[in-house]
């Protein structure tokens, strides 16, 4: 096989990369697929067979779920990754996991070009191309939304199914139900259709991983996370005795204990990077767990300015991440420092699943700064409480000075 048109397409077995496949064919490339399994629930044997039925050459289906978990979604824990205050960078933290097999494979077969489904109104497009060029600089995308020959031939997802039903090409997505569904380990997002609108309730038919209100159990469930180095090595289901200690398993089981008792579940309007608002759901059961967990753990073990710098960084991170800047050298940097105040966040954290909510019952650490001696209300310890009496009049100095200036002042302008 030549590689002069030889394309990797990231593949997903669904609307717009099915008909991708099949409109790559007809510009003459060859096209082989690539599809990556980072926990989405699909039938994979499907997808190949529906792959190879559309035109592809071969197809990779490549199982990256525990270097999904370890290598981009623990950092996310240990920096408590948040972008906009609220979303848990689930899409984002996928994106830079999957297309760095997509540039081994890429790699592997001499192919020269690389291809993916992203809008090009989206934050997909940049988080995976700024992977591809950082990880293979020479390669050439093929972007088909943002090709004029595409887009304006294909008016959106109504031109797409107008397209499949003309090639015969089986799709799962209906006229009556558009919604666009990112689903990994971590979470699932929908866009797309009536949520388009934010004012329009999200039906709740919708959601996958998070069980309704009406299902959720009576009964509180207690679980115990225990973190070494700001990462989850174990939890325990204090109920039952179940343990889960492999990363994988781990985030998988706080995804099912989660997600039966509806946690984890946000309705945003967020900032894409390309500067246009965009409406999502999602749901994040066990990453949702993971973050209450560790914040808590940290506030023990973290000194107090430590703690302040690193929520700067943390910041700073979600905003790189979700910005496609995984492989740049600031976010790389940025890890760096996140992994680095992590050395002493270690212990074990008591949580109660309930109605939606996770609530933290105790914790306990042998790197724990809290010393109940120095802050007991009973007892003194090596506290000397007159040492507070310089201690306030310093810190007051600056206060004082600038509101006698301004008494001055006011008395000033009042004569």
């Amino acid at each position: 096989m030549s590689d002069e048109k030889r394309v990797i397409l990231a593949y997903s077995g669904g609307l717009d990369t099915s008909c991708i496949l099949v409109w790559l064919k007809e510009q003459g490339f060859q096209v082989i697929c690539y599809m990556a399994d980072v926990g989405q629930k699909e039938d994979m044997e499907a997808a190949r067979k529906k792959a190879l039925s559309l035109g592809a050459e071969k197809i990779y289906i490549e199982d990256v779920r525990e270097q999904f978990v370890v290598d981009f979604v623990f950092p996310a824990v240990q920096a408590n990754a948040l972008y906009e205050d609220r979303y848990q960078l689930g899409s984002s933290l996928a994106r830079p996991c999957i297309a760095r097999r997509h540039v081994e494979i890429a790699k592997r077969e001499g192919a020269r070009y690389v291809s993916h489904g992203a809008t090009g109104k989206g934050n997909d497009q940049i988080r995976f191309e700024m992977t591809f060029y950082a990880l293979y600089p020479e390669v050439q995308v093929i972007a088909p939304w943002r090709m004029p020959e595409f887009y304006k031939r294909f008016e959106g997802r109504t031109g797409l199914l107008k397209y499949a039903e003309e090639r015969n090409i089986p799709l799962p997505v209906t006229k009556e139900s558009p919604y666009s569904c990112d689903e990994n380990l971590m979470h699932i997002s929908y866009e797309g259709g009536i949520l388009e609108n934010p004012a329009a309730v999200p039906p709740e038919r919708i959601f996958k991983m998070t069980c309704h209100s009406e299902l959720w159990p009576d009964k509180p469930e207690n679980i115990e996370i225990e973190f070494k180095n700001g990462i989850p090595v174990k939890v325990s289901n204090l109920d039952d005795g179940t343990t889960k200690e492999k990363p994988l398993d781990l985030f998988l089981y706080l995804n099912e204990v989660g997600g039966r008792h509806g946690v984890g579940r946000i309705d945003i309007v967020e900032n894409r990077f390309i500067g246009m608002k965009s409406r999502g759901v999602y749901e994040t059961p066990g990453g949702y767990i993971l973050l209450v967990a560790h914040l808590d753990i940290e506030n023990v073990t973290l000194d107090r300015e430590l703690r302040k710098v690193k929520q700067g960084l943390c910041i700073k991170f979600a905003e790189q991440v979700y910005q496609g800047f995984w492989w740049a050298p600031e976010c790389e940097f940025v890890r760096f420092c996140i992994d680095k105040s992590q050395e002493h966040v270690e212990g074990k954290v008591r949580l109660s699943l309930f109605k939606g909510q996770v609530y933290v019952k105790a914790r306990e650490s042998k790197m724990s700064l809290y010393n109940e001696d120095l802050v007991s209300m009973d007892k003194r310890g090596s506290y000397n409480p007159e040492d507070a009496d310089g201690f306030i009049k310093v810190t007051a100095l600056r206060v004082r000075e600038f509101n006698a200036l301004r008494s001055a002042l006011a008395a000033q302008n009042s004569s």
